[in-house]
């Protein structure tokens, strides 16, 4: 990615795969696929057990001296209907999502691989670009889109 400072920057966190236990997603910054996501289910929102609504949210780095929990950079995600404190975060499993958003660089069923790893870069992107005025766009994965493309090039 550029070393360039910019007006704004796009987190874009297209979910793919849903589960019981866990959605799974990627995380694009500004149109470029950045590492996996690891998220609750969706269970109505309700704190801590569910994953937040799709839509679209400002977010902001959160310095670990803000936080009781947390000692490194990470983002906050702000203006939850009926939330606070949802995290994007380090964390492998989805028992340590508690409602946040965990990235890694790759992932499977339930989990998320080398999550630092993930955090670090996705933090030094951010930095690079500035690292203000970050928004957030959360929404499925448009496979409708994929199957029609697809439809067209065999047909």
């Amino acid at each position: 990615m550029k070393n360039t400072k910019i007006d704004k920057i796009d987190l874009v966190l297209e979910r793919e795969v849903f589960t019981d236990q866990s959605t799974i997603g990627t995380l694009y910054l500004n149109g470029e696929r950045v590492c996996d996501t690891l998220e609750n289910p969706w269970k109505d929102n309700i704190r801590n057990i569910s994953c937040i609504p799709e839509g679209k949210y400002d977010v902001r780095l959160r310095y670990p001296r803000e936080s009781g929990t947390r000692d490194y950079l990470h983002l906050l995600i702000k203006g939850v209907q009926d939330r606070s404190y949802v995290l994007v975060h380090i964390g492998n499993f989805v028992h340590q999502t508690k409602g946040c958003v965990l990235v890694g660089l790759s992932s499977s069923q339930d989990v998320v691989n080398n999550s630092k790893l993930a955090m670090d870069l996705l933090m030094k992107e951010i930095i690079n670009l500035g690292g203000t005025n970050i928004n957030l766009i959360i929404k499925k994965k448009e496979y409708e889109k994929i199957k029609k493309l697809v439809y067209r090039l065999i047909h």
